[in-house]
């Protein structure tokens, strides 16, 4: 395998380096980053079906939701800086780093003896899973043409798909059958092939200029981006709206974007470019990923509880019934990144994907306690159709209209509105659900007093042991109170359609950056080009009109 220095006769002149792969070598590394990807995803559901065993054995129910919020939100809000790193340093040593961070952090997070230390090794376990997110996106850019892209990031939306229903079900059978400490120890082995053969496929990259770290642009952002996901995660929940706490993290989340604008404008390498934004496909791309987030993390959070307490199945076949949205998603996430590859166009997936997923909304608002399973599972695979044509194709489109140096901070910056427009739905809506729940139970009940133990968390256990007449009442609220967040989550994917059409199309190139590769030409080609080479290719191809 040759790898040779090229000396860039670009304007920044910088010294690149150019790798060739062949299919072989490619086909590892992505097996690789693929593992990493199914890591980081899968520990934002695995916890879930193991939260009560882990709260019975360490106690404090209180902070039970912060074994998930502290991963999701340093997941979150480290996305930006592993992006800008990867761009700086390159990516193989903070994909690499970041692996052996989430497996100490899932170590220390299985020998945990308190609850407070499991809260700050997920914490810490989050932090590499936003490298693992970030970095094997952006790799992907590296390592094959603009063209090809499309057949390997449908392939992280179908890893996605996977980890939504086998999270829930590895975190119960693991809890049920060994220990929950083994949710988290399940990583190390996983994770430790991941690193073993990234190590050994995957090119190291070399750069000759001298770079500054944007550290005070990374903290302010860090901070603001914390305080605005604290709020959607506490707010309405274990604070209310109005109380002083959310409304102190409001503020300051607000203030700290405003600081954080000031600093990037002075700072020599933002972590965040502020020039991204006035990149139209940038800028459409990321508000579509907010939106889809916010509907989709928002609602779909809700199928399980309906599936437990509605449809009476149990948690382990609670997982098994979301293969119809696994299945729809996992199909038309390949589907669709095999036809990009193809015909080099993308904007009809998303339009298409974000109309599909409109409609599995309304389709399951209208699901309730009797419906027959075949037409619930038939509204989840159009769901899942739906989220697949629209997730990955916004990484691939954001990734052919930046330069190649700021390749990973974009891939980043992606994935951090996305993952803040999830945790924004999945507060919002879960606001909605308790304070409709409440009013819904007491009607259902006809004035009757509402047991004890029956809320936002009642288990399918616990309502078994209750009356026939609170079966019934519960059963019934629930599945109205369900319908009515699809409901709601209808206009907001009707957005997301809407914003879809102002997603300017680039033509993907079928050259990596200056050189020829055909898609299924060999090798394939990684090059360090100047930063206005993807443009050049891009013009070359032909630019189509966008709306």
């Amino acid at each position: 395998m040759n790898e040779m220095d090229v000396a860039s006769a670009s304007a920044g002149g910088e010294v690149g380096t150019t790798v060739e792969l062949d299919r072989r070598r490619v086909a590892w590394v992505m097996a690789a980053l693929l593992l990493g990807m199914l890591l980081a995803a899968l520990d934002q559901t695995v916890v879930s079906t193991a939260l009560p065993t882990i709260v019975g054995d360490l106690g404090g129910a209180s902070h039970i939701a912060w074994i998930v919020t502290a991963y999701l939100l340093f997941a979150t809000v480290s996305t930006p800086l592993w992006g800008k790193l990867g761009d700086l340093y390159g990516r193989k040593s903070f994909f690499q780093a970041s692996i052996v961070i989430f497996l100490v952090g899932s170590a220390l997070s299985g020998l945990s003896r308190s609850l407070e230390m499991l809260i700050v090794c997920r914490a810490f376990q989050g932090l590499g899973a936003g490298g693992l997110m970030v970095g094997a996106q952006a790799i992907v850019g590296d390592i094959v043409s603009p063209r090809e892209r499309g057949r390997y990031q449908g392939l992280f939306g179908a890893v996605f798909a996977v980890a939504t229903v086998v999270g829930p079900l590895l975190g119960g059978v693991l809890t049920q059958d060994v220990s929950w400490r083994w949710v988290f120890y399940i990583n190390v082995p996983v994770g430790v092939l991941a690193l073993v053969v990234t190590a050994v496929a995957l090119p190291s990259r070399l750069r000759g200029a001298h770079h500054v770290v944007d550290y005070a642009g990374t903290v302010v952002l860090t901070l603001a981006a914390s305080a605005l996901v604290l709020v959607a995660s506490l707010g309405g929940t274990t604070y209310p709206w109005g109380s002083l706490p959310i409304v102190v993290l409001g503020v300051s989340g607000v203030v700290l974007l405003a600081l954080w604008a000031l600093v990037e404008r002075r700072a020599a390498e933002p972590v965040l470019p502020l020039h991204l934004f006035a990149n139209k496909v940038f800028a459409a791309a990321s508000a579509v990923g907010f939106v889809v987030g916010f509907a989709l993390f928002g609602a779909v959070t809700f199928l399980p509880v309906f599936l437990q307490v509605a449809k009476g199945a149990d948690p382990t076949f609670s997982g098994l019934e979301l293969l119809p949205l696994m299945g729809g998603l996992l199909t038309t996430s390949v589907l669709s990144g095999l036809l990009i590859s193809r015909f080099g166009r993308y904007k009809v997936f998303p339009i298409v994907g974000a109309a599909t997923m409109t409609i599995g909304m309304f389709l399951l608002s209208t699901v309730h306690a009797g419906t027959s399973e075949g037409v619930m599972y038939l509204d989840m695979v159009v769901l899942g159709l739906g989220l697949g044509g629209v997730m990955q194709v916004l990484v691939i489109a954001v990734q052919n209209a930046v330069p190649h140096n700021e390749l990973g901070v974009a891939t980043a910056g992606a994935t951090f509105f996305r993952s803040i427009g999830g945790s924004f739905g999945t507060a919002v809506f879960g606001a909605i659900f308790a304070n409709l729940l409440v009013g819904r139970l007491r009607t259902a009940l006809h004035g009757l007093p509402v047991p004890r133990g029956l809320g936002a968390s009642v288990s399918p256990g616990a309502l078994a042991h209750m009356p026939p007449y609170v079966h019934a009442a519960v059963t019934s609220a629930y599945s109205s109170t369900i319908d009515t967040i699809f409901l709601v989550a209808v206009p907001i994917a009707a957005v997301a359609f809407l914003l879809t059409w102002l997603l300017p199309e680039i033509r993907l190139g079928t050259r990596s950056a200056g050189r020829s590769s055909e898609p299924g030409s060999q090798p394939t080609a990684l090059v360090e080009p100047s930063p206005a080479a993807p443009f050049a290719a891009a013009g070359a191809e032909g630019v189509t009109g966008g709306s």
